[in-house]
């Protein structure tokens, strides 16, 4: 197939006929040093979506029931002070942006690609509040959750030549980076990082999902190394059971700016990694409830 050399322009001039980035998400990260600012937001998006208030009330109640008896929790500022903000916040972050994401799916498109998503997104806020570098969890969380973005775009641009060079790299062992960039110029991570940018998103968040696969250039930002590892161990741990979770390469200055051990002590990480993104790819999978 021949090859498409595609350009900045025109990756954000294609971008205009998909769905709108959900502007909450820029708003979340705009209110999180303003924890009353962060609520009212929250609080507004939230009532706004019945699917997304359906879950927070659903994972309120399952709380309520194992804490205070049946008391039936009915309204989202009773259940961000049972839950918290942050799973409140969470809720709301993953929810709408897997609307936004299956808004840009397209035919073809690999049915785990979402729960890649997602379970690389958990890794990355469980792995935030592992180091001691000063990363925000949420930050890391929606850095996670559109790590992979560009993928999409591609399958939404081309999606027969994007299809093909899936399966040759799932045939013949090449890193699927190595062969968008000879189909089309750029990679996923490259184009990524063009509409994070696009979007307006943080700086630090843009040169994560840019720099994923290749995070030594920028370990001076720490969510750039953060998401090249937490997508390498949810591979590793196989996290949604993909034939393309492979672990092709692990950077150790990655690791080492991180601050990871790998002993005994790290076990627990890997625990919370596999329950929660396991929890969090069935609470989250289709319909308004889990």
């Amino acid at each position: 197939m021949k090859p498409v050399l595609l350009t900045r322009e025109e990756v954000i001039a294609h971008s205009q006929s998909l769905p709108s980035f959900p502007r909450f998400v820029t708003a979340i990260l705009a209110a999180l040093d303003d924890p009353d600012g962060s609520l009212a937001v929250l609080a507004d998006c939230v009532i706004r979506d019945p699917v997304i208030t359906a879950r927070v009330l659903s994972a309120a109640n399952t709380a309520s029931a194992r804490t205070r008896g049946r008391a039936e929790v009915a309204d989202i500022y009773t259940a961000t002070s049972l839950i918290g903000m942050s799973r409140v916040r969470e809720i709301t972050l993953i929810s709408s942006l897997g609307t936004f994401v299956n808004g840009l799916a397209v035919e073809g498109m690999p049915s785990t690609f979402w729960q890649h998503c997602v379970a690389v997104g958990v890794c990355c806020e469980e792995l935030a509040q592992h180091i001691t570098l000063p990363v925000s969890s949420d930050a890391a969380l929606i850095a996670g959750l559109l790590h992979d973005i560009g993928q999409l775009w591609f399958h939404s641009f081309n999606p027969l030549a994007y299809r093909a060079c899936w399966q040759q790299a799932l045939t013949q062992s090449i890193a699927m980076d190595v062969l968008e960039r000879e189909q089309f110029g750029i990679d996923h991570a490259t184009l990524g990082a063009w509409l994070a940018e696009h979007w307006a998103l943080p700086g630090s968040i843009v040169a994560a999902i840019g720099g994923h696969h290749v995070p030594d250039a920028a370990l001076n930002l720490p969510l750039v190394p953060l998401v090249h590892v937490a997508e390498v161990l949810s591979n590793a741990l196989d996290l949604t059971g993909r034939e393309e979770n492979r672990v092709n390469h692990l950077s150790s200055a990655a690791c080492q700016q991180l601050g990871l051990v790998w002993d005994e002590r790290i076990r627990p990480l890997f625990g919370r990694m596999e329950a929660r993104s396991r929890h969090a790819n069935a609470f989250f999978s289709a319909g308004a409830t889990p």
